[in-house]
């Protein structure tokens, strides 16, 4: 019968896993500790161990080869909350065999520990690398970012071709280069180049360089960016823009590992990792026939989505506070209608469009706490012009909230803010409707899901005349 040891100073989750696991017909220890657990270990040997990251005493991390010593290379599976860029990436690296974010549901700690369970390890894992720090560090503390942070550990550990897709804004090149920091290939070139941003004439001689000569105004030869890529990572952001007959290229770059400069006869050997980025659907562009389907596949060989600054919220004020502390000399301190009004705007720009507006309240700010009078205006929606439901109703909501702060901040509106705010959405709407209707009180009420009569005497309260 395999024995499993649960590591977690949580009773719920160490309670959770070990009922599972004995579901399953494992034998199970439990430890609240790191010390403790290892005490078990060294006790009774054990077929795996799932080890939680924070952990009172020593950490689950500074555990892990301590497990190892003791019990030799069993599978161990890391669990945390609390997790960062690092943290993945150093589970990844001490060869943890998986990596789940909390909460996690039942079918995924089931899996991890059957395949655990059925796993052969190798005859030996390298030891962990020391993990290199970043200033434009990615920030996050929700499930969302903590599964993004695994997906990077367990992708820069190979020479994998990357695609990140996300909106603007939200950090894909910060993304691509924690890949790359976190390669064996880190010390070598990380080259960026924003395709939408060359010229069409010269997009070709920039990525594939040219020969002197090849054509006006090219006095001497020049290497381009895949070649100046040798080695390391080759970031390609709106890759979606690449022009069709440039796609052709680039695949045979990529395949064979070699570039034809413009104006050559020779090609030039070049191999390096590619991460390409779009805020497009590279899938969509692939459909419509402005994306070869033989690039995108060689491209997209791991894919990575990176959510949305809105779908993240509970991140705003630890990035809000991250980017104030740049200016060490401004103001960093936000007051909680601060927080609240950051954490409440829709952020169509994203993380890029957070710190624009730190940056700018602290340049507003001068009495040393950043409030909501010190941001700036929010930004509408980018992009397409089409106003979509969801534009309408972000907008409406921004405006009824202000529109509320501004009644409950009055004196005199104290006790009537709720009818008073009431009757400013309701006697537009019961106008429109009426107009809308030529008038006529029997179809307006309809529509609007009300009594004739009530729609009348509403009116009249409003004081509206039928003309």
């Amino acid at each position: 019968m395999p024995s499993i040891l649960i590591v977690d100073d949580e009773q719920s989750i160490c309670w959770g896993i070990a009922k599972l696991a004995r579901q399953i017909g494992c034998e199970v220890g439990t430890a609240a500790s790191a010390e403790e657990g290892l005490k078990l270990a060294a006790e009774s040997p054990y077929d795996l161990v799932v080890l939680d990251v924070r952990l009172p005493g020593m950490d689950g991390l500074t555990a892990f080869e301590q497990f190892r010593k003791t019990l030799g290379q069993v599978p161990i599976i890391i669990i945390t909350a609390f997790g960062d860029i690092d943290t993945a990436v150093r589970a990844v690296r001490s060869g943890a065999f998986e990596y789940l974010v909390k909460p996690f549901d039942l079918a995924s700690i089931r899996s991890a520990i059957q395949r655990a369970l059925e796993y052969t390890p190798p005859a030996e894992v390298p030891a962990a690398e020391a993990v290199p720090s970043s200033p434009d560090k990615l920030i996050g503390q929700t499930p969302i970012m903590q599964e993004l942070f695994k997906q990077i550990a367990l992708v820069a550990a190979t020479d994998t071709s990357v695609v990140l897709q996300g909106e603007s804004g939200v950090g894909k090149e910060v993304v691509a280069r924690a890949i790359h920091r976190h390669s064996i290939a880190s010390d070598q070139p990380f080259v960026a180049v924003n395709i939408a941003a060359l010229s069409p004439s010269l997009a070709e001689s920039e990525l594939f360089g040219h020969t002197a000569g090849a054509f006006t105004g090219a006095s001497r030869a020049r290497d381009g960016l895949l070649v100046q890529a040798n080695g390391g990572t080759l970031f390609l952001d709106e890759v979606a823009d690449i022009p069709l007959p440039l796609q052709v290229k680039l695949l045979r770059a990529v395949e064979e590992g070699e570039v034809l400069p413009v104006g050559a006869d020779q090609p030039v050997q070049t191999r390096f990792r590619i991460i390409g980025a779009s805020h497009q659907s590279l899938k969509q562009c692939v459909q419509s026939g402005t994306f070869r389907h033989d690039l995108y596949f060689r491209l997209a060989a791991f894919e990575i989505t990176i959510p949305p600054l809105r779908e993240r919220a509970n991140d705003i004020p630890l990035l809000a506070q991250h980017f104030a502390a740049r200016r060490p000399h401004a103001p960093q301190t936000f007051s909680d209608p601060a927080i609240v009004e950051l954490r409440r705007r829709p952020w169509h720009g994203n993380v890029r469009e957070l710190r624009n507006a730190v940056e700018h309240a602290q340049v507003v700010c001068r009495s040393g706490v950043i409030t909501p009078e010190h941001l700036p205006t929010p930004h509408p929606a980018l992009g397409d012009d089409t106003v979509t439901t969801a534009d309408v109703q972000t907008q409406l909501a921004e405006l009824l909230f202000r529109r509320a702060e501004e009644l409950l901040n009055d004196p005199e509106a104290t006790g009537n803010v709720h009818s008073l705010l009431l009757s400013e959405v309701e006697r537009p709407l019961l106008l429109r409707a009426m107009n809308h209707y030529a008038n006529e009180y029997a179809p307006a009420a309809r529509a609007l899901g009300l009594h004739r009569t009530t729609l009348k005497k509403k009116l009249d309260d409003y004081e509206v005349s039928e003309s």
